[in-house]
């Protein structure tokens, strides 16, 4: 495996599977489009796992809201299932946002005549189904799975690079692999669909919990499509759901004990990081990570995290917490390094006058070797709490390329002919030289702009 000196990790029950196709999509234009194109082709599936999902999105190019595609496929056809999360304690407090299936909703599907079948899940307390993960044709050929953490809102239908003017813009990524590894996306929604919480409660279905069946799980390994190694990692809130299923050339794993896999494999490809390490991140905040970032600088690690400039109310709530304050003197400390920046991204509206651009993002590069994808904020509630998907690979030419696409458009200036230190160099430079154009009123060079991270999450955006 090229990239061998960062370890996969052997938490949960997906193995590390080689020969595979990965295609990083930034941008939700460009992932949502990708996806309408798979689900618009596809022969006998479709299974779709969603967090957050507004009643005016729309998919680009005039195809409509969520329920359109996925009637569409229904009406051919097709095997539709779509599991949505279900938390009225958190619809409340967030005001809407993802569709909880009240009675209004299962009578506005009845009244659309709504073909796909679905179940509703939730957890505890405000906790989240935080997977964002689609699957045609699963088991199947030309089966393709997604995996990110791109949010059904249209806020998030962005193009990459963005515009000069990226009004209203927000940065987010998709990744989409066929082969070995989609075996597990396939687990993954038959575990997620036959354990569903709300499976037989009167609205936890639809059309009805009696007219809505299980899923029997995939049986062999999808065939090779290419060769780049992957391995899927999750978060399953411990006691979730009892299951120790296997997925054909993987491990048992009793989930009802919890599963972390995201955070080991953060951690251990960190841990081996010997010439930098990219962050692109909506939440940064998680003391384990700091941690081993604190020791990577020390070995001369150069690192970047590119975060909101102007962060969540998440971040902003953990930083006046009690148990917050340690937390953010840890990411203070990492801000005094050298080696280390925090940047925002932003576009320049007029003279003076700044659009940020909003980091939704989670991934991360680790020596031009390694990658990550997916739907897991850096944040305790994200390693511990919400359920979580990830795709990592090992891929030299796959992570540059990824690499190079994402600083290039920060930077503003191609970036493809430097080391992956120096590239990460340059755009910190960059970041630092735009922070004293912003605060002088001055236009950007590129977007990304360097942020005081012994300030970051304060009440005042900076």
């Amino acid at each position: 495996m090229t990239g061998s000196h960062i370890p996969g990790v052997d938490v949960g029950p997906y193995p590390i599977r080689a020969g595979n196709r990965v295609v990083p999509l930034v941008g939700g234009e460009r992932a949502f489009r990708r996806i309408c194109q798979a689900v618009e082709s596809a022969k006998h599936s479709v299974s779709v796992t969603i967090a957050f999902l507004t009643p005016d999105f729309e998919f680009p190019d005039g195809r409509g809201h969520l329920f359109d595609v996925l009637d569409r496929a229904a009406a051919r056809g097709l095997d539709v299932r779509a599991i949505f999360w279900r938390s009225p304690e958190a619809y409340a407090f967030e005001k809407g946002g993802h569709f909880l299936g009240t009675e209004d909703d299962h009578r506005d599907l009845a009244r659309r005549g709504a073909r796909f079948q679905a179940r509703w899940d939730r957890l505890d307390k405000t906790y989240c189904h935080h997977q964002k993960s689609w699957l045609v044709d699963a088991g199947r050929p030309g089966e393709v799975a997604f995996v990110g953490g791109i949010n059904l809102n249209n806020g998030s239908v962005t193009a990459h690079p963005f515009p000069k003017r990226a009004i209203g813009h927000t940065q987010d990524v998709y990744c989409e692999l066929a082969g070995p590894a989609a075996t597990d996306v396939h687990h993954n929604f038959v575990q997620r669909w036959n354990l569903a919480s709300e499976r037989a409660m009167p609205l936890g279905a639809w059309p009805s919990p009696e007219r809505v069946d299980d899923l029997g799980p995939p049986h062999k390994e999808s065939p090779v499509a290419g060769d780049v190694t992957v391995q899927l990692t999750r978060t399953v809130r411990r006691g979730f759901y009892d299951d120790d299923s296997a997925p054909p050339g993987g491990r048992r794993f009793a989930v009802s004990g919890g599963e972390q896999g995201v955070l080991q494999q953060y951690l251990a490809a960190i841990d081996a990081a010997r010439e930098g390490v990219y962050f692109e991140n909506q939440i940064f905040a998680q003391p384990d990570v700091f941690g081993r970032v604190e020791a990577a600088l020390a070995r001369g690690v150069r690192v970047v995290a590119v975060v909101p400039g102007t962060p969540s109310f998440l971040v902003k709530l953990a930083r006046r917490s009690p148990e917050g304050a340690a937390v953010f003197d840890a990411l203070a400390a990492l801000g005094r390094s050298d080696g280390f920046t925090l940047a925002g991204l932003a576009a320049t509206r007029a003279p003076g006058e700044y659009e940020d651009v909003y980091v939704h993002t989670k991934v991360a590069i680790v020596d031009d070797a390694w990658a990550t994808i997916g739907s897991t904020n850096l944040a305790n509630r994200s390693f511990f709490g919400d359920t979580e998907l990830n795709a990592s690979f090992w891929h030299p030419e796959t992570a540059r390329s990824f690499r190079n696409e994402l600083l290039s458009a920060h930077h503003g200036a191609d970036l493809s002919q430097h080391s992956f230190a120096s590239a990460l160099d340059a755009f910190a430079a960059r970041a630092r030289e735009n922070a004293s154009q912003r605060a002088s009123g001055r236009p950007l060079q590129g977007f990304g702009f360097a942020l005081d991270a012994a300030r970051w999450g304060e009440d005042d955006g900076s």
